[in-house]
């Protein structure tokens, strides 16, 4: 358990008995945590079996708090670089975790919540890029006001866009744009709402800050090349944006042509799926679960297998087949 400050920074890792049941792992098999956090999900999947696991994080605060686990600084969507530099070809197993972690949330020198007074930072990685108060200041309003409403599906975006630039020169803290924004939005509005009205921006900011859609991309994209046939992947959501870019992908890898087999490959279309669901559709928290660790509340995994088939052909299906 580590301290930052004032604040005892605990994890609960969300979904653990649906994670393993996932990700089945087995002796002598590789396991990358690409998501460390505080190494609840990395720790079990070592205790489940005699394998090798690995964590990955861009938070320096995690991995200083996990010295039992191997560990590697760096970002998801550099995962080919990662396995490379570590003389790993294929692995048996991935596990992300997206989002912010329950630490990050916890501390308000971090930036992440409103409920704290904290400087509006917002990087996972604070050793590099820009804060979130960079990105107010760099980005004009119509820019602003997109992004807020593309990564937070904030509709009210242009509004809260135009009040943000009014006030950036007096912005210094979380509250400060918590404030700023329930000005903003009509009270009726926020009565109607189950979330706090600056809920959206806030994860807008955040996803901006620490380019986590465009990481998520790269990972994906990535993942059949890196995966021993067997080998499983794993990974848990906690908005749209994310578990629509895991659920849209691994349809992809899943797609086979529908034309007889000589004539699909004629045209250079699949016969044989790149990975296979595990799961269905969405695994979601029980309620025992959620009552125990309401941050679970949000949280979905989705899983695949890769099958011994080859890698997608330069004619990949389009999204629009599904």
């Amino acid at each position: 358990m580590l301290e930052t400050g004032a604040v005892e920074l605990r994890h609960a890792p969300v979904l653990l008995a649906e994670v393993l049941a996932a990700l089945d792992p087995q002796p002598g098999k590789i396991y990358i945590d690409c998501t460390l956090g505080r190494g609840g999900h990395a720790r079990a999947i070592a205790a489940a079996a005699a394998c090798r696991v690995i964590g990955i994080d861009r938070d320096p605060a995690a991995l200083a708090a996990v010295r039992d686990l191997q560990t590697v600084h760096g970002q998801l969507g550099d995962i080919i670089e990662i396995l490379a530099a570590l003389s790993l070809p294929r692995v048996d197993g991935f596990l992300l975790d997206l989002g912010v972690s329950s630490p990050q949330l916890d501390d308000p020198a971090r930036g992440f919540s409103f409920q704290r007074e904290g400087p509006l930072d917002m990087r996972m990685d604070p050793t590099r890029g820009p804060t979130a108060l960079e990105l107010i200041r760099e980005t004009d309003e119509a820019n602003l006001a997109d992004l807020i409403f593309e990564l937070g599906e904030e509709r009210l975006s242009r509004k809260i866009a135009h009040a943000i630039k009014a006030a950036e020169a007096t912005l210094v803290t979380t509250l400060d744009l918590a404030a700023l924004i329930s000005r903003v939005v009509p009270f009726a509005e926020q009565r109607k709402s189950k979330i706090h009205c600056a809920t959206r921006t806030f994860q807008a900011l955040r996803i901006a800050v620490n380019g986590e859609l465009d990481q998520l991309a790269r990972f994906l994209a990535a993942v059949p090349d890196l995966l021993a046939p067997g080998g499983r992947c794993a990974v848990i959501s906690f908005h749209s944006l994310e578990d629509r870019l895991v659920k849209q992908r691994f349809r992809d890898l899943a797609w086979t042509s529908s034309l007889p087999p000589a004539l699909a490959a004629q045209v250079g279309e699949r016969t044989e799926a790149v990975c296979e669901p595990i799961t269905r559709k969405a695994v979601v928290a029980s309620e025992a679960e959620i009552a125990g660790n309401p941050r679970a509340r949000s949280a979905r995994l989705r899983a695949c297998e890769r099958t011994a088939a080859p890698n997608l052909p330069s004619g990949a299906p389009p999204s629009s087949r599904h």
